[in-house]
C-alpha cells in the first residue's frame, strides 16, 4: 500500500489518523511539526502527505510553499484544519494541494480523500529554478524576499548593487512570474526585436553585470526598458560598479538614471557566509527532485567546507559546485574530502617541481615560499587562519612572509 506522512501538532489526531490508515494497510509515518515533516519527507519520499495548517513553528501553507518552490511538491498533499476558511482552501489548492479536510475529520471523508489523492497522480512539475521562497528558515533571505516583494509591487525595474558572491540571479528568479519567459540580455548577441519582447510577454529580463554588456547589449537593454509596460515585462539589472564608474566606462547615462530610480543593496554570499550551507542544501534538493543528479546529501563537514569558500562567482558558482559534487559522488553522502578535492586550488607548477638542485638554504626558502603562497591562497588571504594553520605567531608570520617576498595584498594586510 501507500506510504503516508501525517503532519499534525496534536498527538491525539496523529495517533487517530495513524490507526485508521494502518488499518487500511498503509505505511504511516508521523511528524509533530514542520521541521520533522521536512526530514521525514526527504528521507521517506511519501506517496501522500496529510498536512495540518496550524502548527507552532511553521504553518502548513508556508511549508507547502517551500516544497513547491524547491521542486518537492511531487506527491499529493491533503491539507487539514479545524479553523479553515474558503480563502485558505483556495490558496492551498492554488499552491498545489489536492484536497482540504475540515476537523473533526469524519472517517469516510478521510478515506475518500486519501483514495482520490492516491489515484490522482501528480503531473511532473515543469522545470523551474530555485527562488527565495525555498529559504523560509533563513532570516536574512526572508528579509531580502520581503524587500523584493515591496519593490516589485511598485516598480517593474530593479537595479541591484551587488558585492562579492552576487545573488543577482536568485533575486531575479524570485521575481519571475511562474511559467513565464526568462531573457538573459548578456546571452543575446543580436539586436533585440519587438517579436522577442512579444514572445517574452509577462516574463523577466535579466542582466547579471551591467559592466559586462557589450554596446549592442546595452542598446538592447535601453530598447526593452522603453517597452516594459507594453509587454508586461520586469527587468532586474545588477552591477558591482557604481553608477559613476559605469558612466565613465561609456554606459548611457540616461539609461543608468532610469535603472537607478529603484535600487537595492543586495547581500552577497560573502555577507551570508552562515547561510551558505542552507543555500547549498536547497540547491542539492532542487537538483535531486528535478532528476538532474542522483539522490545525494551533503555531510555536515562538506557543508562547512562550502561555508568557508569565498564564492567570488556568486550563486552560479555555488550551484555549479553542488551539481558537480552530486554528479561525481559515489556514495549517497558527500564527504568533506570530496568538496575539498573539487574546491581546493590546484598546486602550482612550482609546487609540483620543487628545486632539488639548489643549496639547502635556498631550496628551503623556495619550499617555504611555495608553502606559504599555497596556504595563503587556500585561506583567501586571511592571516588569522594562516597563523593557526602554520602554528606561527602573527608577528613572526608577517616577518617570515616579508623575508620570503610573499606578497600579501591589501586583504591580507587588513586581516
Amino acid at each position: 500500500m501507500a506510504k503516508i506522512l501525517v503532519v499534525d501538532d496534536e498527538v491525539g489526531i496523529r495517533e487517530l489518523l495513524s490507526e485508521i490508515l494502518r488499518d487500511e494497510g498503509h505505511d504511516v509515518q508521523l511528524a509533530e511539526h514542520a521541521a520533522a515533516a521536512r526530514t521525514a519527507r526527504n528521507a521517506a519520499r511519501p506517496d501522500l502527505v496529510l498536512l495540518d495548517i496550524w502548527m507552532p513553528d511553521t504553518d502548513g501553507i508556508t511549508l507547502l510553499k517551500e516544497w513547491s518552490a524547491a521542486g518537492q511538491l511531487n506527491m499529493p498533499v491533503v491539507m487539514m484544519s479545524g479553523h479553515g476558511t474558503i480563502d485558505t482552501a483556495v490558496e492551498a489548492t492554488r499552491i498545489g494541494a489536492q484536497d482540504f479536510l475540515e476537523k473533526p475529520i469524519a472517517l469516510q471523508k478521510l478515506l475518500a480523500s486519501v483514495k482520490r489523492a492516491l489515484q490522482k497522480s501528480v503531473a511532473p512539475a515543469r522545470r523551474s529554478e530555485l527562488t527565495l521562497t525555498a529559504f523560509a528558515r533563513s532570516g536574512p533571505l526572508r528579509d531580502l524576499k520581503k524587500r523584493l516583494e515591496q519593490i516589485a509591487a511598485r516598480s517593474r525595474v530593479l537595479m541591484l548593487k551587488t558585492g562579492p558572491g552576487s545573488l543577482a540571479e536568485l533575486v531575479a528568479r524570485s521575481l519571475q512570474a511562474p511559467g513565464k519567459a526568462w531573457l538573459d540580455l548578456a546571452g543575446h548577441g543580436q539586436p533585440l526585436a519587438i517579436e522577442a519582447l512579444e514572445q517574452a510577454s509577462g516574463g523577466m529580463l535579466f542582466a547579471a553585470e551591467l559592466a559586462a554588456l557589450s554596446r549592442l547589449q546595452q542598446k538592447n537593454l535601453a530598447f526593452a526598458l522603453d517597452r516594459l509596460e507594453k509587454f508586461d515585462l520586469r527587468l532586474v539589472a545588477a552591477s558591482a560598479q557604481s553608477i559613476a564608474e559605469l558612466a565613465a566606462a561609456g554606459f548611457d547615462e540616461a539609461v543608468l538614471r532610469r535603472l537607478s530610480e529603484t535600487s537595492l543593496g543586495a547581500p552577497g554570499l560573502a555577507e551570508l557566509k552562515d547561510e551558505v550551507p542552507e543555500i547549498a542544501a536547497q540547491i542539492l534538493t532542487h537538483l535531486v527532485e528535478a532528476g538532474e543528479v542522483p539522490l545525494r546529501r551533503l555531510s555536515t563537514a562538506a557543508l562547512n567546507v562550502l561555508r568557508n569558500q569565498a564564492w567570488a562567482g556568486g550563486y552560479a558558482e555555488l550551484r555549479n559546485a553542488v551539481r558537480s559534487l552530486a554528479m561525481a559522488a559515489l556514495e549517497e553522502e558527500i564527504a568533506a574530502e570530496e568538496a575539498l578535492r573539487l574546491l581546493a586550488p590546484q598546486p602550482s607548477a612550482a609546487a609540483q617541481a620543487l628545486p632539488l638542485d639548489l643549496p639547502l638554504r635556498e631550496a628551503r626558502e623556495a619550499f617555504e615560499r611555495i608553502y606559504f603562497e599555497h596556504h595563503l591562497q587556500l585561506e583567501a588571504g586571511n592571516m588569522t587562519r594562516l597563523a593557526e594553520k602554520t602554528g606561527l605567531e602573527r608577528t613572526h608570520l608577517y616577518r617570515k612572509l616579508k623575508a620570503l617576498g610573499v606578497p600579501l595584498g591589501r586583504k591580507g594586510e587588513e586581516q
